[in-house]
């Protein structure tokens, strides 16, 4: 069963999208199909890339939710960076899929000033959750419509998740995208984010089973 949400009105479904642009975008991961939204609800720039056919059912797809520190500084205190290139790669070698690249996710939705500040708190002993919450924001502020009314625009009906994280499906089953599959996205941990990753399996519910054979951080 789908639940209904404020994005249905009168039984057909509204969206917060509106597709500004179309152009093939060559990667060092495989050439890709770029298309551009705007969220009309919050005014926010978002971008799918997207490779071969996925209309219809079971493209692999990815959500990645932006992160400067890890996506573009290379930071090793989450593995956002390693996640966005195995997610690439994962859907050429696919043959079909598309990532989504949500804007306005930075440090799980509370802000790129907001997440440095939860990184000092972290590294005088918070978790990141406890930093999120010392700071009076939530653990994760993250919302997925913009990402279900991009899949519905792009004419995907079910997706094959590349995700660790539980919220994703059930936020996508809401806005009335199918899972027919939770694929995992497990990279390797490094002594500078083992604790952070655990954190996220105990507090969020995310699935890492290869964190048991991680090292303890010396």
């Amino acid at each position: 069963m789908i639940d209904t949400d404020d994005a249905y009105q009168g039984g057909a479904r509204s969206s917060c999208v509106e597709r500004v642009a179309n152009v093939r975008l060559s990667t060092e991961h495989g050439d890709f199909l770029a298309v551009g939204y705007l969220d009309r609800n919050r005014g926010e720039e978002q971008i799918a890339l997207i490779y071969g056919d996925v209309e219809g059912a079971g493209a692999l797809t990815r959500l990645h939710s932006e992160c400067l520190t890890g996506d573009t500084f290379g930071s090793k205190h989450c593995e956002c960076g390693d996640q966005l290139s195995a997610a690439l790669r994962a859907i050429v070698s696919e043959g079909r899929g598309v990532l989504v690249y949500l804007q306005g996710h930075e440090g799980r939705g509370i802000g790129l000033l907001a997440k440095l500040q939860a990184m000092q708190l972290q590294a005088e002993g918070l978790d990141t959750v406890e930093a999120n919450l010392a700071l009076g924001l939530p653990a994760d502020a993250r919302d997925y419509r913009v990402a279900a009314d991009i899949l519905h625009d792009l004419g995907v009906r079910s997706v094959r998740l590349l995700s660790n994280n539980p919220r994703k499906s059930a936020a996508l089953l809401q806005h009335g995208i199918e899972i027919t599959e939770q694929v995992s996205l497990l990279t390797p941990p490094r002594e500078e984010n083992i604790f952070y990753l655990r954190t996220k399996r105990e507090r969020l519910g995310h699935y890492l089973p290869h964190l048991d054979r991680a090292p303890e951080p010396s």
